[in-house]
């Protein structure tokens, strides 16, 4: 069990810090009408996680990003994805409950996978840190300490999304949403400046 309580502390230690995929689900948790609504943006978050996970431990990540010139394309495509969501996500102004229009669960499948999957942040470290650590494991182990990440992740964007539905119920007025967004969009532009320092080493 040691495989799997070490993965579960190393995925719960990756994912807690605030980005741009847990301030998504979160809002979709605030925006939806109805909880259940935010579902898709659940899954799909799980999932592009659940892929990242996987490949790194299986090391098709690794590999990838061992080839000449993908790590900086990675890196210059998330600078400028980045940048503009924290400029979307300063600028945003929520609206009272009953103003407010959720996304389309289509809508929130491609921002949510795009959220995941265009944080180059997110990424490298998916492969460097869980990639890497699970070289220490091998088979059952290995197997123990994939299941941890992934229930970690899936465990983790459930709860941030229930976090957003009952924080609407306490602030119906958006205040502390339009707040949070000033926050969560210096965080944004904070790791885009990383990136940046990163292009230029």
């Amino acid at each position: 069990m040691s495989a799997f309580i070490y993965g579960i502390l190393l995925a719960f230690g990756l994912i807690v810090p605030l980005g741009v995929q847990n301030i998504f689900v979160f809002n979709q948790g605030v925006t939806q009408n109805k909880w259940v609504h935010s579902i898709p943006s659940i899954l799909t978050a799980f999932l592009c996680d659940a892929l990242l996970i996987l490949g790194a431990i299986m090391g098709v990540s690794m590999l990838a990003l061992s080839v000449p010139g993908v790590k900086t394309g990675i890196y210059l495509v998330g600078l400028v994805f980045l940048t503009y969501m924290g400029w979307v996500t300063w600028n945003a102004k929520p609206a009272s409950e009953s103003e407010r229009k959720p996304l389309s669960a289509i809508k929130q499948i491609a921002f949510a996978a795009s959220v995941s999957l265009l944080n180059p942040h997110a990424l490298i470290d998916t492969v460097g840190v869980i990639g890497t650590n699970s070289l220490n494991f091998v088979g059952q182990d290995k197997w123990l300490f994939t299941i941890a990440c992934l229930l970690v992740s899936f465990a983790w964007f459930l709860g941030l999304s229930l976090a957003g539905h009952y924080t609407k119920r306490i602030d119906g007025s958006g205040k502390a949403l339009a707040v949070l967004n000033k926050f969560s969009a210096l965080i944004i532009w904070s790791v885009a400046i990383y990136i940046a320092i990163q292009l230029m080493v």
